[in-house]
């Protein structure tokens, strides 16, 4: 299905993005035991045409998108949280997080248990901060997290350093970490291309000027995964610093 918005090319109403550059035929959704929740500040859902947490609900059957800065007294969020069969974890940074790089199988599912509510925040990292601080629900949540050796595929967003991932590719990493540990019987061999061809067709919009979807006024400096800018517009909060 297309919709035209605010401008003459139309648009896919699914991934939200160009037609000229629809990844649809890339999305190959599939289910998980582990529930992803999604929690998307409100600048990071007017970006949903570049960004990741929009393609990871796609890609993922059992996840959602909760939109907003404050959950507290969200109400979808409080009554997740209160399944008291299931239990909520966020994916974020702390000192007594547990992480999933470091334990064993039957440690991993014990401390999970069946069926895991795993809440994810969306932004930047000072707004993945301001909104952890004035939520005071998910302040509660036991924190998981993981350690990382790859570098961000994000090409086109600088992020503060190097081993700092998208929301989708820590999704992807936490899924094999969870198939190691036997909570997950899930494949995740093609949960990335969606993701990997909205870069292609971005690089391709700002570099090639052969191409159609070329824009000649678009922001051509591509920094290099070993350069990065101190004070970046988008930063992504998974990672321990």
């Amino acid at each position: 299905m297309q919709v035209e918005v605010n401008n003459p090319r139309l648009n896919c109403y699914k991934c939200m993005r160009p037609s000229s550059t629809c990844i649809c035929k890339h999305i190959s959704p599939f289910h998980t035991k582990t529930r992803f929740i999604i929690l998307m500040h409100p600048k990071e859902y007017k970006k949903e045409k570049n960004g990741t947490g929009h393609i990871t609900n796609l890609q993922l059957e059992n996840s959602e998108i909760i939109v907003g800065v404050d959950f507290t007294n969200n109400n979808r969020v409080n009554k997740i949280l209160s399944n008291k069969k299931k239990c909520s974890f966020l994916l974020y940074p702390g000192k007594d997080n547990f992480n999933l790089s470091l334990r064993k199988s039957s440690e991993i599912n014990s401390f999970m248990g069946n069926n895991p509510h795993i809440f994810i925040i969306d932004g930047t990292w000072p707004c993945a901060r301001k909104m952890l601080k004035l939520s005071k629900n998910l302040q509660k949540l036991k924190r998981v997290s993981f350690d990382n050796k790859i570098k961000s595929k994000f090409i086109i967003k600088q992020q503060p350093k190097s081993l700092c991932l998208s929301t989708i590719e820590s999704v992807y990493t936490v899924l094999n970490l969870l198939n190691e540990g036997d909570l997950e019987q899930c494949e995740t061999k093609g949960f990335l291309i969606p993701f990997e061809k909205m870069i292609e067709y971005q690089l391709e919009y700002i570099l090639n000027p052969n191409s159609k979807n070329y824009c000649s006024t678009a922001s051509t400096e591509i920094m290099p995964k070993n350069m990065y800018k101190k004070n970046t517009v988008r930063n992504v909060i998974f990672e321990q610093e």
